[in-house]
């Protein structure tokens, strides 16, 4: 290949820029050129590109967000609109493509394969919520943030005698909440996978009190059948010992410097991305399974997975209170 180009596509996760200058430093390791599409499948579309050298990601491993800008563009799913992205990279002399992002990027990587056109997938999503891959860039760096921000809310819980429901994003997966809330210490986790009834929100509210515990953290998901404000408004319309209150962490997860293990994890998919496109593979994600770094088709990808979610619940419930 002489030239290949890499993108970052949907939500922004940390870790990115790590990857991006991966990619670029293992395509020029081979030779070859390498540009950055700015503003994922958009700048594919209105043909916004720019030639990535290795000075040019100099100092951005430590970097959170994306360098190319990231967002998801409807457009590009037009068949049309796909052909003419495709003819625009050909035009540039782009053989290969890397695209970095969550389930959304994955789909129209897949497209772009059934035209012709080799990409290779890596999985960037806070969300760790990806089929075929136990880990996906940022999802570390997310977890730390939200345990950060945890920790802080349980002072002030505690000075109020307070109930503090924290939401964490995880779309429909209790990745982040899990991992964050044992982290913290909370007293209480609440998941999509794991659904609670109010009763026990309840029992587990007077057992925390008989213990004399001046605060009650719950750290619920997003996706769990409860939001924030929906529980904090139950909590407080019913006789218990501590007044609720509630904070959305929201867009923090996305921000901020990626951890180690996010830099590297996003350092060592970026260049088995490259390898892979050298190898002549197409419609691929590079996966950490097992420990592992492998690269798996996208039609074989077995199920999302969270192989140590059984291990959490049983020490979560060992050490909450």
């Amino acid at each position: 290949m002489q030239a290949i180009a890499v993108l970052t596509s949907g939500g922004d996760a940390p870790g990115m820029n790590a990857c991006i200058r991966a990619v670029t430093r293992a395509a020029l390791h081979r030779g070859a050129t390498a540009w950055g599409v700015q503003d994922g499948f958009d700048g594919l579309v209105h043909q916004r590109m720019e030639p990535l050298t290795s000075r040019g990601v100099a100092g951005i491993l430590q970097r959170g967000g994306s360098i190319l800008g990231a967002g998801r563009c409807e457009e590009f799913f037009h068949d049309t609109v796909r052909r003419q992205c495709l003819a625009f990279l050909r035009e540039q002399g782009v053989e290969g493509l890397v695209v970095i992002g969550g389930d959304g990027s994955l789909q129209a990587a897949q497209e772009i394969h059934k035209l012709g056109f080799p990409v290779i997938t890596v999985p960037g999503t806070i969300d760790n919520d990806m089929p075929g891959t136990d880990r996906t860039i940022g999802a570390y760096t997310a977890v730390n943030t939200a345990m950060e921000a945890i920790d802080r809310l349980r002072d002030t819980a505690s000075a109020h005698h307070r109930a503090m429901i924290v939401e964490v994003m995880g779309r429909n997966s209790g990745y982040i909440a899990v991992r964050s809330g044992l982290a913290a210490g909370a007293e209480l986790i609440i998941t999509p996978e794991r659904p609670i009834s109010l009763d026990e929100v309840f029992q587990e509210m007077e057992k925390v009190e008989r213990l004399g515990k001046r605060h009650f953290v719950v750290v619920l998901a997003e996706g769990a059948q409860w939001d924030a404000a929906e529980l904090t408004r139950l909590i407080n319309t019913a006789e218990n010992a501590y007044e609720a209150r509630y904070t959305v962490l929201g867009y923090t997860q996305r921000g901020g410097s990626p951890t180690a293990l996010d830099r590297i994890l996003a350092t060592r998919m970026g260049v088995a991305a490259v390898d892979a496109l050298w190898e002549g593979m197409s419609d691929m994600l590079v996966c950490w399974r097992e420990g592992q770094i492998v690269v798996l088709p996208v039609d074989r990808l077995p199920p999302r997975s969270d192989p140590w979610a059984d291990q959490m619940d049983r020490v979560f419930e060992i050490t909450d209170t």
